[in-house]
């Protein structure tokens, strides 16, 4: 994990400014990686076992039933699915655990309660960790470009019994949905088709960060943070979050990244 956080600061900071940046990538990235590791150290091994597992097992077994929801399991949501899986570069028993656990989530006889009860004694406290999973299930619900109303409906009932009110969670999916598309450090057009407007881009990156074109730079600014304060490594790693899931939350503040230097630029010309 300590590499690839490397290698992300210091591409991030050469692309932005050049060799002064790399090097200074390299010196947060150090840091960073410090922090991780300390705070992993803090965290009670055992709770630490508690909370990955109770992340693992809810996760993908509500992958599975919200990819159920609207009647059928479709080719795009499984390989989404499988997708995550190559993301956290799960080992061979590890995939096999995943799918086994979403194959049981699609059963008509799944009922979620259980288990979300279950991963809200464990991980309840920890806000950051229950946003992780409920933006894992926002990802698998967007992924054939459509939300159905009954998955819709699932989706607000799980984020409802996480903690999360009705205008949050439409909030989290509308940047979810945002946010995806600038995966990889560039812009990338739901549906292919002809490219966007510069206008209409600079729209999505303002949603990507819940914002609008009327925040101060100020404003922006901590709603950039606050964002990347949520997907961030040591942060996580603090809570609990297995080094796998890490990985992902890692390309999300990518996505954050990117869509925050879109309106940044933007905003230099006007």
């Amino acid at each position: 994990m300590s590499w690839i956080i490397r290698i992300v600061f210091a591409y991030v900071g050469l692309k932005l400014l050049g060799i002064i940046g790399l090097i200074g990538g390299l010196v947060a990235a150090h840091f960073l990686v410090k922090g991780v590791i300390t705070q992993k150290q803090r965290l009670d091994p055992e709770l630490r076992q508690q909370i990955e597992a109770a992340l693992f097992n809810a996760a993908f077994p509500l992958m599975g039933y919200l990819a159920k929801a609207d009647g059928r399991v479709s080719e795009e949501e499984i390989q989404a699915a499988e997708a995550l899986m190559a993301r956290m570069q799960l080992s061979a028993q590890q995939r096999k655990e995943a799918i086994a656990l979403f194959k049981g989530g699609s059963k008509p006889e799944f009922t979620p309660e259980p288990l979300i009860g279950h991963f809200m004694q464990v991980c309840g406290q920890y806000s950051d960790v229950k946003q992780i999973l409920l933006s894992y299930l926002i990802a698998i619900a967007l992924a054939d470009g459509e939300v159905d109303s009954r998955e819709q409906q699932s989706l607000q009932d799980i984020a409802k019994q996480l903690g999360f009110s009705r205008f949050m969670f439409e909030q989290l999916m509308k940047m979810a949905q945002a946010q995806s598309q600038f995966r990889g450090g560039q812009y990338h057009q739901q549906g292919g088709g002809d490219a966007q407007s510069p206008q209409a881009v600079l729209d999505q990156a303002y949603e990507a960060l819940g914002a609008a074109p009327s925040y101060t730079d100020a404003q922006l600014k901590k709603a950039y943070r606050k964002l990347m304060s949520q997907y961030h490594p040591d942060k996580l790693a603090g809570q609990g979050v297995p080094d796998e899931m890490l990985k992902v939350a890692t390309e999300r503040s990518q996505e954050i990244q990117t869509a925050y230097e879109i309106v940044k630029q933007s905003r230099k010309y006007q």
